[in-house]
């Protein structure tokens, strides 16, 4: 299969992430258009995944957190343990969406269990993460660090949407404090709300 650039990769799904594994293979996880789950699919090159088997490796609640808008997961290798990142809302207050974490409890994310780690935690002396409207988190390693970035609304009325940066503790806590990475300046990203989301990070 030859991928084309200009065509869509894998219809209906959202917020796409690969990661490439440590055997040299692919997965692939998105947003799913019922917003209720989590997917992932396998394959040996990025062009297979189109058209791999998907299979959910997690379902959303009936109520309380974790209950709405599942959205925006990613994988991550951390610690030798896989660990799935994303955020979803709450079906009585369904624009409260917070970053949440799976944990895979075995060596392949597609066949062993998946457990729920809870909201991604701040630091200790953090008063301000995630207590608004969070989502999108992305995770890179630089000199044997591990950072977390996302998306958090600040202010009153339709509010501002900032992205955020932070040191890892462990792969569900972070270690410092926040620090703002950009806010949207440009005209183009204030056209009916002010949002700057969707980190992602080229290294």
């Amino acid at each position: 299969m030859t991928i084309k650039y200009n065509k869509t990769f894998i219809p209906q799904r959202a917020d796409p992430y690969i990661v490439r594994s440590e055997d040299g293979t692919y997965y692939f996880t998105a947003s799913i258009p019922s917003y209720d789950g989590i997917i992932l699919r396998h394959a040996d090159t990025i062009a297979e995944l189109a058209d791999a088997q998907e299979i959910e490796i997690w379902h959303k609640h009936e109520k309380g957190i974790m209950s709405i808008h599942v959205w925006a997961p990613e994988m991550h290798y951390l610690q030798g343990s896989w660990y799935m990142y994303y955020s979803a809302g709450d079906i009585d207050d369904i624009w409260a969406i917070r970053p949440y974490v799976l944990k895979c409890t075995g060596s392949n994310p597609l066949t062993d269990k998946w457990i729920e780690c809870g909201p991604m935690q701040a630091a200790n002396e953090d008063e301000f993460s995630f207590t608004a409207f969070s989502l999108d988190a992305t995770i890179f390693e630089n000199n044997g660090k591990h950072f977390y970035i996302w998306a958090e609304k600040v202010g009153t009325g339709k509010q501002i949407s900032n992205l955020y940066i932070a040191e890892m503790e462990t792969p569900i806590k972070l270690g410092t404090v926040q620090e703002l990475l950009t806010t949207p300046d440009y005209k183009w990203e204030r056209v009916g709300f002010w949002v700057n989301e969707g980190p992602a990070v080229i290294k």
